[in-house]
């Protein structure tokens, strides 16, 4: 006896494809962000913000500042300034070692509904090898830092403004 190909019946829902291809659309796995996490010595605080607004909040502030922020991430939630000379807050015009040029960079994560997590680091480089990726030369800088002390009172405001706490 001899068997044909044996015939089974499937249903598909009329715009299940669709539906499919909108789900994949809609995730973006880009971010804007750096691959790596603050240095444990960022500082922290909380707002009762969105993610969005906080994160505009703390560029707006930062450059109040005088803080050079050049980046501004609202989707990611993230903020950054180039190299910049701690004395005159300009950007710096080559690459330089030491803590008198710092970087700037701001984390803004969603901490419950409508509040937000700050984690702001402000790092230096030791030294300048193009060898090793640029994250490995970083270091955070002391606590008494001129611009760690303006990052703190840059987050003590924001708390204080929007109902939240500097940890």
């Amino acid at each position: 006896m001899r068997r044909g190909p044996r015939r089974t019946r499937t249903s598909v829902r009329p715009g299940a494809g669709l539906l499919s291809l909108a789900t994949v659309a809609a995730c973006q796995l880009a971010s804007a962000r750096p691959p790596f996490e603050p240095f444990p010595e960022a500082r922290h605080a909380d707002v009762s913000l969105s993610r969005t607004e906080a994160t505009e909040r703390l560029a707006e502030a930062l450059r109040d500042d005088s803080i050079p922020v050049t980046r501004v991430e609202l989707r990611d939630g993230y903020v950054e300034t180039p190299w910049f000379s701690v004395e005159t807050g300009r950007p710096a015009s080559r690459p330089a070692t030491g803590d008198g040029v710092v970087r700037v960079r701001g984390w803004v994560e969603p901490a419950r509904v409508r509040a937000s997590e700050l984690r702001v680091e402000t790092v230096f480089r030791r030294v300048v090898d193009p060898s090793l990726p640029e994250r490995e030369l970083e270091r955070a800088v002391r606590g008494n830092h001129p611009v760690a002390e303006r990052i703190d009172s840059v987050l003590a405001r924001l708390a204080r403004r929007y109902d939240g706490q500097v940890r």
